[in-house]
């Protein structure tokens, strides 16, 4: 299992340590990945994501993951969080066009 990010796309990165001899040491920098459970409001189901601390801050600014898939761009989601977004898009036509 890769150790990415499903809401952002983020990757482990790659550097350096520097000691004070400015010796150089290979190093990774990885995101911190949370398991979390977030519910989706507009589908009424949970949804188990492994996502970093950053994103899930994001998610509740945007104000819950409903909303954040509706702004975010599908090429930083995983393939089950598209699936979900498209549901999301599938369910929310029928109630723009009643209202």
């Amino acid at each position: 299992m890769t150790r990415r990010c499903e809401l952002t796309g983020k990757l482990p990165m790659s550097g350096q340590n520097r000691s004070h001899a400015e010796n150089k040491t290979k190093r990774k920098f990885r995101p911190n990945l949370c398991n979390v459970t977030l519910m989706s409001e507009k589908l009424g189901r949970k949804i188990r994501v492994r996502a970093c601390a950053q994103a899930l801050r994001t998610v509740e600014h945007n104000g819950g993951l409903d909303a954040y898939l509706t702004k975010v761009k599908n090429d930083a989601l995983s393939p089950d969080l598209r699936r979900l977004k498209s549901d999301l898009a599938k369910a929310l036509v029928p109630a723009v066009a009643t209202a």
